[in-house]
Order: structure tokens, then C-alpha cells, then sequence
């Protein structure tokens, strides 16, 4: 096997899993075809050794989770869970306001969500953990790149819908955003929907993460932005105090 037919082979049993959601706990033969254009062969040869290597499991109904996944489960969370004082602030920081909680950290181009708290309103923005956004537009993104170099900003422009004239209007975000202390959006990077942002500091000072609130821009007027702001930078003041490590960062 070529190297780029492995990789390709990688790539397509990574495709089968990811078929895999909350709502959707067993695939059958008949989906991994429809979803992902394989020939069934091909489907069936990839499935029977990611059941092999236990990544899927055989059922009546179908092609489940396997059980090595969990291993790989618990790895992950032993590395990114954050410590339960940080969570608790988030929960009690989203059931004051109702809005979702989200803290990023940056990635390259990207901001990652590394925790979430969704908000218990039926209307709402969600954003999943481990999801990576980019850093052209939204309110943590004006946050994360306080700090960051030009050849940083001209990359997260290159990324952008937006031409080589969004490196200007970036800088004045950033610029504004380490100004106030806080950072707003309104429909940045998706229609209708709003953020505020706040810095969560290291003990030197430096950005390691930001924590927002999200949600329809309809909630998010004047009057509530500024609420929004004054608790964000409550909560993120002790979530710095109590130390913030990610593997992230």
C-alpha cells in the first residue's frame, strides 16, 4: 500500500465514525455508502477492520461504538477536562444570564472550544467542544489575537471570506477590544447570532483563553451587553485566580 493510499484509507475510516452522533447510535452498511460515496466493498472492508480493531461494534441493528473507543474516551477527558471549580463558574455564570458559555483558547488560524455551558432557553447558540472556529471574525477571536504577530493576523486574514482589506478592520477590533477590556459581535461569522468576550489572564499577564457569551443578537441589546460584560469579567477574574492549564496552551 502507497503511503497516499493509506492516508487515504485513514481518512475515509475516520469519515465512518464521525458518522456516528448522539441521535445516530448504529449505522448500517446501506448509510456508510449512501453518506460517504464509498463502493459497499470498499465500506464493508473499512468497517470490518475498525470492528476488528474494537473502534466499531457489530450488532443486529447495525455498526455501534466500539469499546476501544472508550479508552481512547477516557484518555481524552483526563487531558482536556477542566478542573470542576472552572466548570461550576461557567454553569452558574450561564444560569444568571441564560445565554451559552463558551471558553477558548487559540489554535493557529482557529479558536477551540474547550468548554461549554448551553444556555436553557429553547432559542440559543451552541458551539461543541472541541469545535474549531475561525479567528477572522466573533467576539473571543478579537480577544485571543490581542498579542499576535503580523504574519499571525495576515494568516487568519488569508482564511477569511473577506479579501486582504479584512486585515485593517481586524486590527481595529483588536485594537478596540484591548481598549474596553471586552470584546462584542453581532453576526460576524454567523446571521442573528451575537457574542461578548472576555479575557481570561495568566498570572503574567498574558491571554490564555477567553470566555464569552453567546446567543441570538435579538437578547443581546445595549443594556444587556453591558450586564453581560460586568459578570464575564467576574468570572473569568476567578478562573484566573484558581490557575487555568490546558494542554492548549
Amino acid at each position: 500500500m502507497s503511503a497516499e493510499t493509506g492516508v487515504r484509507s485513514v481518512q475515509r475510516a475516520f469519515e465512518i465514525l464521525s458518522l456516528l452522533t448522539e441521535e445516530r447510535r448504529t449505522l448500517t452498511i446501506r448509510e456508510v455508502v449512501d453518506e460517504t460515496g464509498l463502493a459497499k466493498t470498499t465500506a464493508l472492508r473499512l468497517l470490518q477492520t475498525l470492528e476488528q480493531m474494537g473502534l466499531l461494534w457489530a450488532t443486529s441493528k447495525g455498526y455501534t461504538a466500539g469499546p476501544a473507543l472508550w479508552r481512547w474516551a477516557h484518555l481524552a477527558r483526563s487531558a482536556w477536562e477542566l478542573p470542576p471549580e472552572t466548570m461550576q463558574l461557567m454553569r452558574e455564570l450561564g444560569a444568571r444570564q441564560r445565554e451559552t458559555v463558551n471558553l477558548y483558547v487559540a489554535k493557529g488560524v482557529h479558536r477551540v472550544c474547550i468548554a461549554q455551558q448551553e444556555s436553557p432557553q429553547s432559542l440559543r447558540h451552541v458551539v461543541r467542544v472541541g469545535d474549531e472556529l475561525p479567528l477572522w471574525g466573533g467576539a473571543s477571536a478579537k480577544i485571543l489575537l490581542r498579542d499576535a504577530e503580523e504574519p499571525l493576523l495576515a494568516r487568519v486574514v488569508r482564511s477569511s471570506p473577506h479579501g486582504k482589506e479584512h486585515l485593517e478592520t481586524l486590527r481595529r477590533w483588536i485594537a478596540q477590544a484591548a481598549a474596553d477590556g471586552y470584546a462584542v459581535s453581532h453576526g460576524e461569522r454567523e446571521p442573528g447570532t451575537s457574542a461578548v468576550a472576555v479575557p481570561v489572564v495568566s498570572g503574567g499577564g498574558a491571554i490564555v483563553a477567553a470566555l464569552t457569551l453567546s446567543g441570538p443578537s435579538v437578547r443581546f441589546t445595549a443594556d444587556k451587553v453591558e450586564g453581560f460584560v460586568a459578570d464575564l469579567r467576574d468570572a473569568a477574574k476567578r478562573m484566573a485566580e484558581r490557575g487555568f492549564d490546558h494542554p492548549l496552551r
